[in-house]
């Protein structure tokens, strides 16, 4: 099973308005400024104990590498990452038709937990589990997790 996660406003948040986990060390506070939701850490660890792969999926541009040693700074390995570049390889490619901004049934994840509502949307056109988080929740993490197991239940 493949549960994917977007990074703006989804697991990167402002300090301003939301928990967070403690930032990186220095230098490395320096190189990766953004900030984790408060539970990212756990959640991703857990979600990996239950043999469940984890992914990335954004219509950022920022590089794979630096994704993957971001969390990898945080003690997470990532399975996969799914930025722009290729979302737009892959997904869009020479297609005519303009593609949803993610599309995460081409890779079978079994759900995507995003902040965007039109992803939801997409999810219910285009055939693919979206869960949609939003503001400062301190139970996000745990809504997520029944959510997996209610798929893991389904597909046993």
């Amino acid at each position: 099973m493949i549960v994917s996660f977007d990074l703006d406003d989804t697991l990167f948040v402002s300090p301003d308005n939301f928990r967070v986990e403690e930032e990186l060390s220095f230098p490395w506070n320096m190189i990766y400024k953004e900030r984790l939701r408060f539970g990212t850490i756990s959640l991703l660890r857990e979600i990996q104990s239950l043999g469940i792969k984890v992914w990335i999926y954004t219509t950022s541009f920022r590089s794979e590498k630096y994704i993957r040693r971001l969390f990898r700074h945080y003690g997470i390995k990532l399975d996969s990452v799914i930025n722009g570049s290729r979302h737009e390889k892959e997904v869009q490619g020479n297609k005519s038709e303009p593609m949803p901004s993610k599309y995460p049934g081409k890779y079978r994840i079994a759900l995507h937990i995003d902040d965007d509502v039109s992803v939801l949307q997409n999810g219910k056109v285009y055939g693919f589990k979206v869960h949609l988080i939003g503001m400062q929740d301190d139970n996000w993490d745990k809504r997520i997790l029944e959510q997996i197991k209610n798929i893991q239940s389904k597909h046993i």
